[in-house]
């Protein structure tokens, strides 16, 4: 793939992954419940607006089909029969195809006068009012409007109709409700657009926090939260963390200045005592307790030089300091040269010690500090592994991570100790009678958080199986 093509292949994924985190971010499903309550309220508030206006022009209509009904039942008790029927031809004639609806018809619904062909079939409520379908009139007219009336009995039978072509009403209330329903849409767009751009920032804001806390919990004690310049609550809480943070690599320089200071002081006088007592052997006989002892107490002070190494060789790693000399490096023959140098201390157990490895494995580090740990790894699985037992130790790469896998068939480690066995000076209860600090896997988390690698521990069914993952370096250099 061309370094364009993947380019635009990271940048789309990016930006899918920034899309899911703020469709499931916490600010956007409130955003989402506020456009659902911002949808519901402007749906109430259009409701009633259309209502009203709806509303008016039926009472509109209304009044005015009252005042022509007024008016013909004056002429028909002023006239008669004969002075309503010439009314009623009168407006007819004058507006034949108007908005007015008339018809008078016998008992046998026969029509008398009027501007409708037929008495229509729909039944009247109890006050008379009617709603209807009138179609046009003419060859060429087929189509149906909607009419309003009101329906009167008088002498002899007779039934007037009177009433109003509401085609003018129902297109204003076709205008006003796709107007309302435009309105609402263009609300809940505008509330959808708003709740996204505000969960954007807000995950911004949070994303600038997680990545911070990332590197601090990889090692780097001196990243801070970066402050926006709003005075805001974000600003206000990043300011407070932030002086939570210096306060605490403050008291953890404090600590590890105080260890690094008590390994330094004694590791100089105990170099002495060692050098001593390396006289002191030289000028005893070959044999007898004295000289015995000596080798004992060179034996004890070589144990604890080694201890204080130990803690000073962590310190300097915890500090980043070292992640200068990275570079590219292939696990393969690393772990080649280790099983090389281990593979007499095993096989004076008894023990046999495997490699398999598939091609290159490479990645981004410092190959004394990965010697250390993989040898740190690979002594332990000697040490706590019986007479007879196997070992190995795999590489492989898979998914862009290079894993580097430690396997043995001992005791292992119980599940609730896997935890636990990363602290400085702690020791598993069967294994205090084996010689060593307590410092070796305390080492292997530094050298493995300085290269930002993952280590876990599992069964190995039977034994503990240590697992390195590391970031492909061809990813990187890609």
């Amino acid at each position: 793939m061309t370094p364009p093509a993947l380019a635009l292949v990271g940048a789309w994924t990016e930006l899918r992954e920034r899309a899911v985190r703020i469709l499931r971010s916490s600010t956007f499903r409130l955003a989402l419940l506020y456009v659902l309550l911002l949808g519901v309220s402007v749906a109430i508030l259009l409701e009633f607006i259309y209502w009203s206006t709806a509303g008016y022009m039926d009472r509109q209509i209304e009044a005015t089909i009252q005042a022509e009904i007024r008016g013909l039942a004056e002429q028909y008790r002023q006239r008669g029969l004969t002075g309503l029927t010439a009314v009623i031809s009168e407006r007819v004639a004058r507006d034949p195809v108007g908005s007015s609806v008339y018809l008078l018809v016998d008992g046998e619904l026969h029509l008398i006068v009027g501007n409708l062909d037929r008495w229509p079939v729909e039944l009247p409520d109890a006050d008379g009012w009617i709603s209807f379908h009138l179609r046009e009139r003419g060859p060429d007219r087929s189509e149906e409007h909607e009419a309003r009336a009101q329906v009167f009995r008088l002498r002899s039978g007779l039934r007037l109709l009177v009433g109003r072509d509401v085609r003018d009403l129902e297109a204003i209330r076709a205008v006003i409700l796709e107007a309302l329903g435009w309105g609402l849409a263009i609300t809940a767009g505008l509330a959808l657009v708003g709740g996204w751009l505000m969960s954007a920032s807000l995950v911004r804001r949070l994303e600038s926090i997680n990545q911070t806390s990332r590197e601090i919990m990889e090692g780097d004690l001196s990243r801070r939260i970066p402050l926006s310049g709003s005075g805001d609550d974000f600003d206000q809480l990043a300011a407070s963390l932030n002086r939570m943070l210096e306060r605490i690599e403050a008291l953890m320089a404090g600590v590890r200045q105080v260890s690094d200071n008590i390994a330094h002081d004694l590791r100089t006088p105990l170099t002495r005592l060692r050098n001593k007592l390396e006289l002191l052997r030289a000028e005893l006989p070959d044999s007898g307790s004295a000289r015995s002892l000596a080798e004992e107490t060179i034996s004890d002070a070589e144990e604890m030089l080694a201890t204080f190494n130990a803690l000073l060789r962590i310190a300097r790693i915890e500090s980043g300091s070292r992640r200068s000399a990275f570079g590219a490096l292939d696990l393969v023959p690393l772990a080649e040269d280790v099983v090389e140098l281990y593979e007499p201390v095993a096989a004076e157990r008894d023990q046999r010690l495997t490699l398999e490895r598939g091609g290159p494995a490479w990645i981004l580090g410092d190959r004394d500090l990965m010697f250390q740990a993989l040898a740190n790894l690979v002594d332990n699985a000697i040490k706590y592994t019986p007479v007879g037992g196997r070992l190995g130790v795999q590489l492989n790469v898979a998914d862009d991570r290079v894993r580097l896998v430690v396997t043995d068939d001992g005791p292992g480690i119980p599940s609730e100790l896997r935890e636990r066995v990363f602290r400085r000076f702690f020791r598993v209860d069967d294994s205090r009678s084996t010689p060593g600090s307590g410092l070796g896997l305390s080492l292997v988390l530094a050298i493995v958080q300085l290269h930002r690698a993952t280590i876990e521990l599992g069964d190995n069914g039977p034994g503990l199986r240590v697992v390195l993952g590391f970031e492909s370096w061809m990813v990187r250099d890609t």
